[in-house]
C-alpha cells in the first residue's frame, strides 16, 4: 500500500483474479461470492458439481456475474495433482495473472487413532495438506508481486483433537507451511496467511457432532465466548481482507475467526439456563 491513509477503495479487489478451492459449499462458497462482490474475477473448483452449478446460478441471480461462461469452474478432486495442474493451466490461459489463491478445500471424519486405517490416513493427508501444496505449486507461476495466498486451516491446528488426530495434524502442518512460505515467497512480493475458523457450522458438521456425542469421552465447547455461532460469510470477510491492499503488510500470520474459542483455551461460556 502506498504511504498514505487508507481509503474505502483499498478494500476492493477490482481487476484481480482470485482462485477458491472447495468453493461449492460453506466457507469456500461464501468466499467466492464475497470476492466477486468486491470486484474480483473468480475461478472455483470442487468435486461437488451440483454445488458449483448452484454457486454460478447464485452469482448470476445477484447480478454480479453477467456471463457464466466467463467464470472458470473446475469439477475436480483436489487430491488429484494432475487435475489441479490442468485447472491452474486453464485459469492462467483465461486470466493470465492470479492475484489471490484461497486454499479452502478439506474434510475429515471422526475415528479413534487406533481404529484409523492407512487408507483413511492417506486420504486425510492428501485432502487437507497435499492439496494445499499442489494448488500452491500449480498457481505460483501465475502469481505476480502483490499477490496473496490464504490457507484455511482450523482451530484444531492449535489444540488436541481426540477422534480427529490426523486431520488436526495436517491442519497444523498447513499453519507451519503458511509461515515458511511467507518467508520464501516474501522475496517475490507474495503474501501468505491463514485463517483458523471455529464456531462456524457448515454442511457435514451435524454428523460429526453426533459422532462425537455418541462415541467420545470429550466434548467441544458448547458456545463461543462471544455468545453465538457464526455463518461462513463471517470467515469470508476476513479472507477478503487478507486478499486485499488493506492487509498489504500482513504475512505469515493466522487470524482466528472463532468468536474467542482460541483465546478461551479451557474456559467456555455456558449457555443461558444451564
Amino acid at each position: 500500500m502506498p504511504d498514505r491513509s487508507p481509503v474505502p477503495q483499498d478494500v476492493r479487489l477490482d481487476g484481480r483474479t482470485v482462485v477458491v478451492t472447495g468453493a461449492a459449499n460453506g466457507i469456500g462458497r461464501a468466499t467466492a461470492i464475497a470476492a466477486v462482490g468486491f470486484g474480483a474475477a473468480v475461478a472455483v473448483c470442487d468435486r461437488d458439481e451440483e454445488g458449483l452449478a448452484s454457486l454460478v446460478d447464485r452469482l448470476v441471480a445477484a447480478g454480479v456475474l453477467e456471463d457464466p461462461s466467463s467464470m472458470v469452474v473446475g469439477c475436480l478432486d483436489v487430491r488429484d495433482v494432475g487435475s489441479v495442474g490442468r485447472f491452474a493451466a486453464e485459469v492462467a490461459e483465461r486470466h493470465g495473472a492470479v492475484h489471490g489463491l484461497v486454499n479452502n478445500a478439506g474434510g475429515t471424519y471422526r475415528a479413534a487413532f487406533v481404529d484409523s486405517t492407512s487408507k483413511g490416513d492417506a486420504a486425510l493427508v492428501d485432502e487437507n495438506f497435499g492439496s494445499v501444496v499442489a494448488a500452491t505449486r500449480a498457481f505460483l507461476p501465475s502469481m505476480p508481486a502483490g499477490a496473496s495466498i490464504v490457507n484455511v486451516t482450523s482451530s484444531e491446528a492449535f489444540q488436541a483433537a481426540p477422534g480427529f488426530a490426523v486431520y488436526a495434524a495436517m491442519k497444523a502442518a498447513v499453519d507451519n507451511l503458511t509461515k515458511t512460505l511467507a518467508l520464501e515467497l516474501g522475496q517475490k512480493g507474495i503474501r501468505v496467511n491463514s485463517v483458523a475458523p471455529d464456531g462456524i457450522p457448515t454442511r457435514g458438521d451435524a454428523g460429526l457432532a453426533a459422532a462425537v456425542r455418541s462415541g467420545s469421552a470429550y466434548r467441544p465447547p458448547p458456545q463461543p465466548p462471544i455468545g453465538r455461532f457464526a455463518a461462513p460469510e463471517e470467515c469470508a470477510s476476513v479472507i477478503v481482507f487478507l486478499l486485499g491492499d488493506l492487509a498489504g503488510f500482513v504475512t505469515g500470520s493466522c487470524v482466528h475467526v472463532d468468536g474467542g474459542l482460541h483465546a478461551a483455551g479451557g474456559w467456555h461460556r455456558t449457555p443461558p439456563g444451564t
